[in-house]
């Protein structure tokens, strides 16, 4: 029972740390005042391959480093400036991303193409809404004006992330429970 903890703490930790580093992995873009980002990449992981509590756990740990100052969001910057800025609505939707897929895997009572599938686009889709409607209210603009910034251009490079992300994340878990490393579904 101990050990379980440990693997479960150990890896929500490490999920924690890969959204911190894929986060990194970002193009500024001209036309937006949003970069593009792997970051989502890094939720959908998180999602598709810890548990519920875990997914949520390791994206609250990675927003609150990165509140205090640690330079975990893109372009290593840190703070709750970040948080209050253009890109906060999309951060603070990450555990409720993560809670996601983790879901639709636990509903589907199994992880498959298709549960990772829906959940990762319902994930998207309250990514975008959070997003978009934070970035209303930050940049004063109207909802459509919004949507046309910030979602609309990133709508194919998200559904490529996902395309890429569901066979990776089948394959890392059977690796990953064949090597007795995957947490406990709880």
């Amino acid at each position: 029972m101990k050990n379980m903890k440990t693997k479960n703490l150990a890896a929500t930790a490490i999920f924690a740390a890969l959204t911190a580093v894929l986060a990194q992995l970002v193009i500024p873009l001209p036309f937006t005042p949003i970069p593009f980002s792997m970051g989502v990449f890094a939720v959908f992981l998180t999602g598709a391959l810890l548990p519920m509590s875990n997914s949520i756990y390791a994206l609250l740990v990675y927003i609150l480093l990165g509140a205090v100052g640690l330079p975990v969001f893109g372009h290593f910057s840190g703070g709750i400036g970040v948080i209050l800025g253009p890109t906060g609505g999309y951060i603070l939707t990450y555990p409720i991303m993560a809670f996601l897929v983790a879901l639709f895997i636990h509903l589907f009572h199994k992880r498959s193409v298709l549960s990772l599938a829906i959940g990762m686009l319902c994930a998207i889709a309250v990514c975008y809404l959070g997003g978009s409607l934070w970035y209303c209210v930050v940049a004063r603009v109207t909802w459509a004006k919004s949507i046309a910034l910030t979602v609309l251009p990133f709508v194919p490079f998200d559904l490529i992330k996902i395309v890429f992300c569901i066979p990776l994340s089948l394959a890392l878990a059977k690796a990953l429970q064949k090597a007795r490393m995957l947490p406990a579904n709880s």
